[in-house]
């Protein structure tokens, strides 16, 4: 009961997130000269960022295969796209992409995976995800005050929040890592103290879960320091698949038959979205990611700015929910038939 009521009220607070999101977008716009923009762009294009988005599902399918490959657990690649799948569609619907990987897990544990190895891989992708965005987001900062100052004046408070947040991200999960027994004290000794606070019940549920989440931690750590190799191809998987579908916005720019702006600031600046909103309470950064597109591209694309928003995240967003929806529904039925097909013998011989 507690579980549909989750989900009736993430799919509520989806829509009301897209309604808001259009409202604030188009109220006041001349959609009229927005579609004839949009229906002039190169379809070639186009077409190719729809690749690009896949292309993103996919390397993420890779590195679960190659990791899977180092615990000598081989699964075929189309199935660890649908792995993917999933934890892309369920990410993209839920705040702060909390619904995939324990969608995930479930799929993997109908493949027999034990789900500490399953944990353990998809921690990794996590880490190595937060560690390219933060990569960028500090590269950035470091040796590109011409860039900064040129595109992102108008967002640098949210800008430098998600870098903060990132870095937090990433920090907290490495101490978890490598220091389980001080980040298990220190964790404790929060819940202690919100607990004494009256911020939130006293529940050993809740230590319990903590506890035996520590351990996947701890088999973090070990596969971190046994497979420095494996870690090093992930980070370089990472960074091309993030590239990859910053880069929708680069054949967007194309598909308009603009010039002028490089594509590595185009590139560039679609990461600069991804740090800003990766850490924020909203699925897929819906809202904020159209808000900050539309004001740090504006000196990029000018007059089409609004037909090119609607294309980047048409392309690199909705497109990828609909496409990892359709997977993620395959996998279901792929499943659900194989199931039947492992039980129909035994109900056979029942009514033999």
């Amino acid at each position: 009961m507690q579980s549909k009521r989750k989900e009736i009220g993430n799919a509520v607070f989806l829509a009301a997130v897209f309604v808001l999101t259009v409202y604030g977008v188009f109220h006041g716009e001349d959609l009229g000269a927005m579609m004839q923009a949009i229906r002039c762009a190169d379809l070639r294009f186009l077409a190719f960022a729809v690749f690009l988005s896949v292309f993103s599902i996919w390397g993420e399918s890779v590195i679960i295969w190659y990791m899977m490959r180092s615990f000598c657990i081989y699964i075929r690649k189309r199935i660890c796209f649908l792995f993917s799948s999933v934890g892309f569609f369920f990410c993209c619907i839920t705040p702060s992409a909390t619904g995939g990987q324990p969608m995930q897990i479930y799929y993997m544990k109908k493949e027999n995976i034990p789900i500490p190895v399953a944990a353990v891989i998809l921690m990794v992708v996590t880490i190595t995800y937060k560690l390219v965005l933060v990569v960028i987001g500090v590269g950035i900062v470091l040796f590109g005050q011409g860039f900064l100052h040129h595109y992102l004046q108008e967002i640098l408070p949210v800008y430098y929040l998600g870098i903060l947040l990132n870095i937090f991200c990433v920090s907290f999960m490495t101490v978890l890592v490598f220091h389980p027994v001080l980040a298990q004290r220190i964790v404790l000794s929060g819940m202690d103290w919100l607990e004494r606070c009256r911020l939130m019940k006293k529940k050993q549920a809740r230590r319990d879960r903590f506890l035996t989440s520590m351990d996947v931690y701890r088999e973090t750590a070990a596969y971190l320091k046994e497979h420095k190799g494996v870690i090093a191809s992930v980070i370089l998987i990472t960074f091309v698949q993030r590239l990859a579908l910053f880069a929708v916005t680069w054949m967007v720019y194309l598909a308009l038959r603009l010039h002028g702006t490089p594509m590595q600031d185009v590139v560039l600046l679609q990461g600069v979205i991804a740090v800003s909103v990766d850490m924020l309470p909203l699925p897929g950064g819906m809202g904020i990611s159209e808000t900050l597109f539309l004001k740090i591209f504006k000196n990029v694309f000018a007059a089409l700015i609004l037909p090119a928003m609607v294309l980047s995240r048409g392309l690199s967003y909705y497109s990828q929910l609909i496409i990892s929806a359709l997977f993620t529904i395959v996998a279901q039925l792929y499943y659900t038939v194989r199931e039947q097909k492992k039980t129909a013998p035994r109900g056979m011989k029942e009514l033999e």
